[in-house]
C-alpha cells in the first residue's frame, strides 16, 4: 500500500493488485452526522445531483454511458460519516475513470430543473425506506438508541429540508466541504502513473479541512422499549446496545461476538430462534462501528404473539457468552477471517475498506485487522459482553 498527499491536500491511497479491473473511489468526509438541522439530507442529495450533468456531459445519460459503454460500473453512496463515489473499469480505461470522477466532483452543473426533479426522486426514496420495515427498523433503532449523537437522524434527511433546498444552498455546502483537504482517493488494481493522472485531473484548490464538534453520547440509564404499528403481516424486532467506534480496541471482541451469534445459519441466534424453534425466518446480528459511534443489534422477523419470548431468547444467548468455549471462539475467528478476505477479493470492496479505515485512523489498519482478530481471547469476549450488553433499546414494528 502506498499513500501520498498532493500539494493541494488531496490524499491518495494505492493498493497494487494484479487484476484485469481497476477501481477508483473518492471519499468526502461529510455525511449526515455533520449536517446542521437546516441541512439534514443535503449530503445525500448532493450525491444524487452530481450525477445529473456537468459542463462537458450535460445529462445523466451522457455520464453513465461513458462508463457503461466500456462495460464498467459506477455508483455512489452516503452514510452518517461519509459520501463516496466510485468507478470500476478494465484497467486500460483507468484514465477515463479518473477523468469522469474528477468531472462530476469539480464541474457539476447543479441545474435548477434537475434539482427539482431529483427532489421528487429523493422524496420517493425516503418513502420507500419508511414503508419497508426491514429498512425502517434501523431508522427507528438509531433514533431511540442515541440521545445526543447525530446518528439518531437518518442519512436521507428531512423531507421539509429536501423540499426547500435551493441551488445556492447546495453550492455553498458543496464548495465548503467537497475540497481536497476533505477528500481521499483509493485506487485498487495494477496501473502506472496513478499519482500523475490524479494530479492532472483533480485540480481543485485545497480548501479548508472541515472541523465538526465531537458529540459526547450519554450512556443509557435504563432499558427502553419502543413500539410502532404498521400494516404488515410480520412483526419486526431489534434489540440494540451502544458500543464503540471503529478504532476502539474492544471493537475486535465485538466482531468475534458477531461471529458467534450471527454468522449465517450456524450462528447462535439463527440456531436457537429459527433452527430449533422455527419462530422466525429473518434473524441475525449486526455489529456497526463507524468513525464516531458504534452499536450491536440482534434482529428477527416474527409473529406478534412471540415478541416477549423472542426478546427473552435473545437476552439468554447474550448471557451465554459468559460460558463461551474455545471451540466457539476459534470458529468465530475462522469465520471472521474468511468473511473478510472473501469480501475484499472484490476490488471495489477493498477500495471502499481502505477509505473507511483511513477515515477511522489509518488505511494501514486494514491489513492489521485479522491479526488483531486472532488475538481476541475468551477473557476479552466475556469482559466486552458484560460491559456493553447491560442496557438496551428494544424496538418493535408490530404487524397484524
Amino acid at each position: 500500500m502506498q499513500k501520498v498527499v498532493l500539494p493541494n491536500g488531496l490524499t491518495i491511497i494505492y493498493e497494487a493488485r494484479k487484476s484485469k479491473s481497476i477501481v477508483v473511489e473518492v471519499l468526502t468526509k461529510v455525511g449526515s452526522n455533520q449536517e446542521k438541522p437546516t441541512e439534514r439530507g443535503i449530503s445525500h442529495f448532493i450525491e444524487h445531483i452530481t450525477f445529473e450533468g456537468t459542463a462537458k456531459r450535460p445529462t445523466n445519460q451522457l455520464i453513465s454511458n461513458e462508463i457503461e459503454r466500456v462495460g464498467g460500473d459506477f455508483n455512489a453512496y452516503t452514510t452518517n460519516e461519509r459520501t463516496c463515489f466510485y468507478v470500476k473499469v478494465l484497467k486500460k480505461h483507468f484514465p477515463l475513470a479518473v477523468e469522469i470522477l474528477a468531472d462530476i466532483l469539480q464541474n457539476s452543473l447543479f441545474n435548477k430543473k434537475e434539482i427539482e426533479k431529483e427532489k421528487r426522486v429523493v422524496l420517493k426514496e425516503i418513502d420507500l425506506v419508511n414503508d419497508e420495515p426491514k429498512f425502517y427498523q434501523w431508522i427507528l433503532l438509531q433514533k431511540n438508541l442515541f440521545q445526543k449523537h447525530p446518528v439518531r437522524y437518518p442519512t436521507y434527511g428531512s423531507k421539509e429540508v429536501i423540499k426547500n433546498l435551493s441551488r445556492d444552498k447546495l453550492l455553498k455546502y458543496f464548495h465548503q466541504h467537497y475540497v481536497p483537504a476533505n477528500m481521499v482517493i483509493s485506487i485498487v488494481g495494477e496501473v502506472k502513473g496513478w499519482k500523475e493522472l490524479i494530479q492532472k485531473y483533480f485540480v481543485l484548490l485545497r480548501g479548508k479541512k472541515s472541523v465538526f464538534p465531537m458529540v459526547m453520547e450519554l450512556p443509557l440509564k435504563g432499558n427502553k422499549e419502543v413500539r410502532e404499528k404498521k400494516d404488515v403481516t410480520n412483526t419486526y424486532v431489534v434489540l440494540g446496545f451502544k458500543t464503540v467506534p471503529k478504532n476502539h480496541p474492544d471493537s475486535y471482541a465485538l466482531e468475534i461476538i458477531d461471529g458467534i451469534l450471527g454468522r449465517g445459519q450456524s450462528g447462535k441466534m439463527f440456531t436457537e430462534i429459527r433452527g430449533k424453534k422455527g419462530l422466525a425466518y429473518y434473524v441475525g446480528t449486526q455489529h456497526v462501528n463507524d468513525v464516531s459511534f458504534g452499536y450491536f443489534a440482534i434482529y428477527a422477523t416474527i409473529d406478534r404473539k412471540n415478541i416477549t419470548l423472542i426478546k427473552k431468547m435473545m437476552l439468554q444467548e447474550l448471557d451465554k457468552l459468559q460460558q463461551v468455549t474455545p471451540k466457539e471462539l476459534e470458529e468465530a475467528k475462522t469465520f471472521t477471517e474468511g468473511d473478510f478476505y472473501l469480501d475484499v477479493e472484490d476490488n471495489q470492496r477493498l477500495a471502499d475498506q481502505l477509505l473507511f479505515w483511513e477515515q477511522s485512523g489509518h488505511a494501514q489498519e486494514l491489513h492489521r485487522y485479522i491479526p488483531k482478530i486472532k488475538k481476541v481471547t475468551i477473557k476479552d469476549v466475556k469482559r466486552v459482553a458484560k460491559k456493553y450488553f447491560q442496557k438496551h433499546v428494544f424496538v418493535v414494528i408490530e404487524g397484524r
